[in-house]
Order: structure tokens, then C-alpha cells, then sequence
């Protein structure tokens, strides 16, 4: 085992020892078992416990075993150390990335603010509204032009 992998066992065993944790993985790696429909993402996120059922997460040389569920069906991951990029703990909010091994998609997106800038719409032009006073002085039972007075407004109880 390398020092990079090491330092991932390391910061996962950390990380499930608080709790809940998610990591980052590149499932067209060699060695990634994951259910058909997920083999072809670049940045598959999967959730890690201890507390899971079956109770059967394995953190070992090689990587992370465990059978978790995906839409309702259990299915048997394993995750070599090569494949995983980031580990987030779900608790402490921490984040561990590991750039050497992040597919080549993901290190060439832009960030946010040059993303959001390019997809920035002008700003609209603001017109100033006139606006004019009115007399506030005005008595209930008197109708506005055109509207022809109300009678009392009126609810039944029903009693059932």
C-alpha cells in the first residue's frame, strides 16, 4: 500500500468512526464494482456507515467493500484506493481531496464564479415609477367613481 492510499484508509477510518461519510469515486476505474447503470460516471458519490444493514463495510489494503442500496436493491461495492478522490464526513463537515487521482473532467470544469459569468445575463435596466398621493381620508361607506356601495357584509353559523 502507498502513502496515498494509506492516507485515504487513514482519513476514512477517521471519518466513520464520528459517522456517516461520502466519498468521492471515479467508477470507470479498474477494480470499482458498482451496479451497471453507475459504471460509466466520473464522480459517483456513495455513502459509507457503520451503522448500515447488512453491517458489512470493510476498510482494508485494498480499498472499501460494503453492500449498500441503490433504489431499493442491495448491491455489493468494492472501491480500490486508485478509484476514490475525496472523502467528506457527513458530521464534521470536513473534506479530504486527493487532486492525483480526480478524473480529467473534473479538474478541467471551471469554477463557479467564471461559470456563472459566462452564462450572466446583462442586468435589466431599472425605470423610475412616478408615483402620486392620495387622500388616505376616506369613509368607509363611501363608494369609489364606478363602484356601487356594499351592503354589510354578513356569515351564517350553520349548526349541524
Amino acid at each position: 500500500m502507498d502513502d496515498r492510499a494509506s492516507e485515504k484508509k487513514d482519513r476514512l477510518l477517521a471519518a466513520l468512526e464520528r459517522g456517516l461519510v461520502m466519498v468521492h469515486l471515479d467508477a470507470r476505474r479498474p477494480g470499482v464494482l458498482v451496479p451497471p447503470e453507475l459504471r460509466c460516471e466520473s464522480h459517483l458519490r456513495l455513502h459509507l456507515s457503520y451503522k448500515f444493514v447488512p453491517p458489512d463495510l470493510s476498510v482494508g489494503e485494498w480499498g472499501i467493500r460494503s453492500t449498500l442500496s441503490f433504489s431499493g436493491k442491495r448491491f455489493t461495492v468494492a472501491v480500490p484506493w486508485g478509484a476514490l478522490f475525496a472523502i467528506t464526513s457527513k458530521v464534521t463537515h470536513e473534506f479530504w481531496m486527493f487532486p492525483e487521482d480526480m478524473p480529467t473532467e473534473l479538474t478541467q470544469i471551471p469554477p463557479p464564479t467564471l461559470r456563472a459569468a459566462a452564462h450572466a445575463r446583462p442586468p435589466l435596466e431599472v425605470r423610475p415609477v412616478s408615483l402620486r398621493e392620495v387622500d388616505g381620508e376616506r369613509k368607509s361607506d363611501e363608494a369609489e367613481d364606478g363602484e356601487t356601495p356594499r351592503g354589510r357584509p354578513h356569515l351564517r353559523l350553520i349548526k349541524s
